[in-house]
């Protein structure tokens, strides 16, 4: 686990801070998870199918390269069938560069935004009959 440093501007050396790479990274799902019409983080694609997971692990489906004062973003999501993937796009790319500047203090130079599938509504129990009972 790689973390960065932020170097302290005082005249008087009081020591240093570290932030993990993971949690600019947790910081970045939840940031993505927060929006409406976001179903989730995808994992990525595994052998093709791409594994949507829980809340739990937000730190995945989150990609994160941090250098001392710049951070890049790459968040893999999965969208609810219906959404306008552009507009949810950008209040994501909003509201992670947000989080994560006000957070750290780092400057969020690039959030890109890959969507790596589409969750369906689930059918009603009942809407439609069954062949066998």
């Amino acid at each position: 686990m790689e973390s960065i440093s932020l170097g302290n501007n005082s005249s008087v050396g009081i020591g240093s801070i570290r932030i993990a790479d993971e949690v600019v990274a947790v910081i970045a799902g939840i940031a993505a998870t927060e929006i409406e019409g976001v179903a989730g983080m995808s994992g990525g694609i595994a052998g093709g199918i791409a594994e949507m997971l829980g809340r739990k692990n937000l730190s995945k489906g989150v990609k994160v390269e941090v250098g001392e004062k710049e951070a890049a973003i790459d968040l893999y999501i999965v969208v609810e069938f219906g959404v306008r993937i552009p507009d949810v796009a950008l209040k994501i790319q909003e509201n992670v560069k947000r989080a994560v500047e006000s957070m750290t203090g780092l400057s969020v130079v690039e959030t890109n935004v890959h969507v790596q599938g589409v969750v369906f509504p689930t059918q009603e129990v009942g809407e439609e009959e069954t062949r066998v009972k």
